[in-house]
């Protein structure tokens, strides 16, 4: 018995004419291969430890937002969806948690997501600055508070230099990452937020003992281009094309996997690919290309969802979640 085979018969027949697919649209960094495994629920995710902590599916919920009343909402339906499907998540700036409590109910989401990996966030500005003050300590009440297993770095001298409150960052970043991780002894995550990074940066963030680079690549959520739209008419006139200046994920991945194929000595543990993925094939195709360990981040999907309901943003993550299921079972990809 198949009580819906006749309307679905003429779904078919009515849907036959717009269904075909241009030859320029075919995804072709995958080959189809659906012989070979059986249905995709039966591949149930791929864990993997991020610092002391275990993620079910390499996915990265992207440093958003904090210091306002709607990052309450959207940092606490992320953290639960976090909780709930086992994923990691990096919170927004927490600048403002190092000078008072004001706002430390927005960030306080462990309880959400309690067996997942958490990461505090801090510019690099503010970073060298409690270098200078020997006011590192600070950092270490900020994770206790919080009950964070580490901490990002977000590393913005384009997004600054543009922005009309942005701080000066008067040491190469490089330098300030190397001092923090001869002082410390939390793991910690360096990122940038929307251009992506050089080869060179790459070669020398890599080199060092962090618990992951975070490509923040070119193609996502622009944080130069935001504070451009924020300046005056005559600042957007004379800096429109700087703001498009960076690298995509695509580049950087080769960076680094070449980086690792030439014997460079490399002591990051993995890799967080974001900026431009748009869904579960984007992140599939690059964490099984990278030659480390990596977990893809995004931000504006699960932003866009997380302001809308709890309802539409866990239909959003089951179905990123069953496709990637799908992905593991059915693509292998075209090098």
């Amino acid at each position: 018995m198949d009580p819906t085979a006749s309307s679905r018969k003429l779904d078919h027949i009515k849907l036959a004419f717009e269904s075909s697919i241009e030859k320029s649209k075919i995804d072709r960094r995958f080959r189809y291969e659906p012989f070979l495994s059986p249905l995709p629920a039966n591949v149930n995710g791929c864990p993997r430890i991020f610092g002391s902590k275990e993620m079910k599916y390499p996915i990265w919920v992207s440093s958003m937002t904090g210091g306002t009343a709607l990052a309450n909402k959207i940092n606490k339906s992320l953290a639960a969806m976090c909780g709930k499907y086992g994923l990691g998540m990096g919170l927004g700036s927490c600048r403002q948690l190092l000078h008072s409590d004001e706002y430390l109910q927005d960030f306080m989401v462990r309880d959400l997501m309690p067996g997942q990996p958490l990461f505090a966030n801090l510019g690099i500005a503010q970073v060298d600055e409690l270098i200078a003050e020997d006011a590192l300590d600070k950092i270490d009440k900020l994770l206790s508070k919080l009950s964070a297993d580490g901490l990002i770095i977000h590393v913005n001298p384009l997004q600054e230099w543009l922005q009309p409150e942005g701080d000066k960052i008067h040491k190469a970043p490089i330098d300030t990452i190397k001092t923090l991780l001869h002082k410390v002894d939390y793991p910690i995550i360096v990122k940038e937020v929307g251009q992506g990074f050089g080869k060179e940066s790459m070669e020398a963030l890599l080199s060092l003992p962090l618990e992951a680079v975070d490509f923040a690549s070119n193609g996502g959520t622009n944080f130069s281009k935001i504070e451009l739209f924020r300046s005056d008419p005559i600042k957007q006139e004379v800096y429109e094309q700087i703001s498009n200046l960076g690298h995509d994920a695509y580049t950087m991945l080769e960076w680094s996997n070449d980086l690792i194929e030439s014997g460079s000595k490399v002591k990051a543990k993995q890799l967080i690919i974001s900026g431009g993925i748009k869904n579960f094939l984007d992140g599939y195709y690059f964490v099984e290309s990278s030659k480390l360990q990596a977990t893809y981040g995004m931000a504006s999907g699960f932003l866009k969802y997380a302001l809308e309901s709890d309802e539409e943003l866990d239909q959003f993550v089951q179905l990123q979640l069953e496709g990637y299921d799908m992905a593991q079972a059915m693509l292998r990809i075209n090098q």
